[in-house]
């Protein structure tokens, strides 16, 4: 039979889901021994030692193995805390506090919760030192977001009150109205959290202001919408603050002196922080003709973000910089990212860098990693270095074009054979940029031009992140991989029915490579189905991470990748400089002996999930800016091309500025419209009129919303004509729109209710 102390703890360790039939398994126990078992388990209940619910047995005041919980806040550290939900705080005291932990299930990392988030938490407990229980819980699963509070503009009205513009563009058209007693001293312009408290039969909702965030009294503070709705941290913390001031600059003890290699630095003229510099020699060893030595230098960030340190835990909670067109969040205060990291011309810097031997073929043939102490020979823009190829040099790049400039281009030029032969994914897709005036508003949205100055830093940094993948794999380091999951066989099997109906054909193979796709966009290349087969094949992609297990980099085509260029700005790549510290035994700041496996993991899910949200803040952002620009211009006609095809309706993108707007389906004409997903189309049932991905299209605007960054449109143009008897495809869902017949009478019924 197990002793009273035996059973107490087992049951605790179950954490309130075990019964006497557990018990009885665990122990070995039947017959008389259940008798007996039954009787101590009422003794304990009799002296409060357990309790029962749901015939279930607990131990008073311990955490059940599986938790519901709510995210409360981060601690000290960043990180985030949660309590329980139901929690009797009468008879247990007040809820332990949960440190919360990221679930991982084979390679995709589960969702990052937020602060407001309910959550299912596999708990765990760390006995202290002192004798008290530290709690843990790993994500499992979030039941629900963050939904209590709304983020809006606040309008004041004439009796004090006000309402509310909802900044999320799903809310477009839904304010709330805000009593002068729920106001809170909101001024007019300014973005403000709600709570909504009461909801009306008819009429608007009603809602309490919880907190102000600042005014948006300016286009120019148009990103501090994005920064709150999606949780960005943005201030500093004192104590990080005052470790990048303290920072002194690196010294050259334990650095090899490469001052005197001309390294440059070759950026976007408007960059903020430069981390990367490259240099490139013809390689002079008979046994390598046409070869060449190239080296990167990367800021070494390391050296001044220790593990641990509050600095560390600053950047690990942002896990990125975020970049917004007229302002940075940077992951590390500017006395490190722009002082003593960034790599100013003819001034000290200490750096990690990879020199790299390539064949006349491009392929890498070996590879060296130094912590160096370096001076960079020049500051150059992509422009600026492009044009001295091109014949045109300045002051500035003339006295570098034949020993500096030259041999970097005639390296690209044979490590882009090694590339074409590697046959990565080579999508079509050009990015805009939007261009402000001095007041913030937007300027124009211009589509940047790609040149070989681009592709050759592009080039150069994908080699050395591969030479850091590959020398931390050999020295058995764990690391943080960036992969990229090759396309699920659903999405393959739909972009195979896709490409049917535009007689291309995509064979059945069991393996899929880069070059499949790059073919399929060379037979359409220049067509006017190029931007619509590129699009569907983004869409067919997965969506790139950050990951502890490896299992490749399906766009690049590489089998092992890791980010090593961008320490300043991401905080994966901080991990590899550190690891890379650790395996070669460069100094005593490198990744920490006791890292587990199971951090690393966590660290990936973390930071993968910083990117997403970095990703959707910046999207929404560029939105709200072209909604800005837009909302003068109501009733005029644009020419785009339809980027989103849904049962709800299109979704288009203008030519000129890039700007994303909604047609709905309703809208389209006297017909009723299918979704044709095989087509990635709405298609008419009786005229057989098709609107599909890709399509050329002329619009008119007629309505926006500036600050949801919405904008809807009105399609003037006509759609394809379905060829064949069959017009609607038959199985395909309907559209989320009225019959015609329906109109008349939906909107007499509208017209009473209101």
């Amino acid at each position: 039979m197990p002793t009273r102390e035996e059973l107490t703890t087992f049951i605790a360790s179950h954490g309130g889901d075990v019964g006497k039939r557990e018990i009885s398994r665990a122990f070995g126990l039947d017959g008389s021994d259940r008798i007996v078992l039954k009787a101590m388990l009422r003794e304990l209940a009799d002296e409060g030692l357990i309790g029962r619910k749901r015939h279930k047995l607990h131990v008073p005041g311990a955490l059940p193995a599986v938790v519901m919980s709510e995210v409360v806040e981060r601690d000290e550290d960043g990180e985030l805390i949660a309590k329980l939900i139901d929690w009797d705080e009468e008879e247990h005291g007040e809820a332990p506090h949960i440190l919360v932990r990221l679930a991982r299930r084979g390679r995709m990392a589960g969702p990052a919760p937020a602060i407001g988030d309910r959550v299912l938490l596999k708990t765990d407990e760390i006995p202290e030192a002192d004798g008290r229980v530290r709690h843990t819980g790993r994500v499992l699963k979030i039941i629900e977001k963050a939904r209590a509070l709304t983020l809006g503009i606040f309008r004041r009205d004439a009796q004090g009150g006000g309402r509310l513009v909802p900044v999320d563009k799903r809310h477009m058209g839904r304010e709330l109205v805000i009593p002068p007693d729920f106001a809170a001293d909101a001024q007019e312009g300014d973005l403000v959290s709600v709570e909504v408290v009461r909801h009306h039969a008819y009429g608007l909702p009603t809602a309490k202001v919880k907190e102000r965030l600042g005014s948006i009294s300016t286009e120019k503070a148009i990103s501090l919408i994005a920064i709150h709705a999606h949780g960005i941290p943005s201030v500093f913390r004192r104590e990080a603050l005052a470790e990048a001031e303290a920072a002194k600059p690196a010294s050259l003890a334990g650095r090899e002196d490469w001052r005197d290699l001309p390294l440059v630095t070759i950026d976007p003229p408007d960059a903020k922080d430069h981390d990367d510099a490259v240099h490139a020699v013809a390689d002079l060893d008979p046994d390598n003709e046409g070869g060449f030595i190239l080296t990167v230098a990367i800021a070494d960030v390391a050296a001044y973000v220790r593990p641990g340190s509050a600095l560390d835990r600053e950047a690990l909670a942002r896990g990125n910089s975020v970049y917004f067109p007229d302002r940075v969040v940077p992951m590390l205060p500017e006395r490190i990212s722009n002082d003593l990291c960034s790599l100013r011309p003819l001034e000290d810097r200490p750096a990690m860098a990879v020199r790299m031997v390539v064949g006349a073929n491009g392929r890498k043939k070996r590879h060296s990693f130094h912590r160096v102490m370096m001076r960079s020979a020049a500051r150059l823009s992509y422009i600026q270095a492009q044009a001295a190829i091109d014949g045109r040099p300045d002051d500035t790049t003339g006295p570098l074009l034949d020993e500096v400039l030259r041999p970097l281009w005639a390296a690209y030029a044979a490590v882009k054979k090694a590339r074409d032969a590697r046959s990565p994914l080579e999508l079509d897709l050009p990015e805009r940029k939007i261009l402000l005036k001095p007041d913030g508003t937007v300027d124009k949205v211009v589509v940047p031009e790609r040149l070989d100055a681009h592709k050759l830093i592009e080039e150069f940094m994908i080699l050395a992140n591969v030479a850091a993948a590959e020398t931390l794999e050999e020295k058995h380091t764990p690391l943080v991989y960036r992969v990229h999951d090759q396309p699920s066989l659903e999405k393959m099997s739909g972009l195979r029915e896709f490409l049917q109906t535009l007689d291309i054909k995509l064979p059945k193979t069991e393996t899929v490579r880069p070059a499949q796709f790059n073919d399929i966009l060379a037979r359409v290349d220049g067509s006017e189905l190029a931007p619509l087969v590129n699009q569907v094949i983004l869409r067919s992609q997965a969506q790139a991470e950050y990951a502890f297990e490896n299992y490749g980099h399906f766009g690049l085509h590489l089998r092992r990748y890791a980010h090593f260029t961008s320490p300043i700005r991401r905080y994966a790549d901080l991990i590899v400089h550190r690891a890379l510290i650790r395996a070669l035994g460069l100094g005593r700041d490198g990744l920490p002996e006791t890292m587990t496996p199971e951090q690393l993991a966590e660290i990936a899910a973390r930071i993968s999930a910083s990117e997403r949200r970095a990703m959707a803040a910046e999207r929404e952002t560029i939105d709200r800016l072209i909604a800005h620009h837009m909302a003068e211009q109501m009733g005029a006609q644009f020419k785009g091309r339809i980027a989103g095809v849904t049962r709800a309706g299109l979704f288009v993108t203008l030519d000129d500025t890039g700007a994303d707007g909604f047609i709905p389906a309703a809208t389209l004409g006297l017909d009723y419209y299918r979704y044709d997903e095989s087509r990635h189309a709405l298609i008419g049932e009786h005229s057989g009129e098709m609107h599909r991905l890709g399509d050329r299209v002329e619009v008119k605007l007629v309505e926006a919303a500036p600050v949801a960054g919405a904008l809807r449109f009105e399609l003037i143009s006509e759609g394809q004509q379905v060829t064949g008897a069959r017009k609607g495809a038959r199985g395909a869902g309907r559209s989320r729109f009225r019959r015609p017949e329906e109109r008349p009478r939906r909107a007499a019924l509208r017209g009473k209710r209101r």
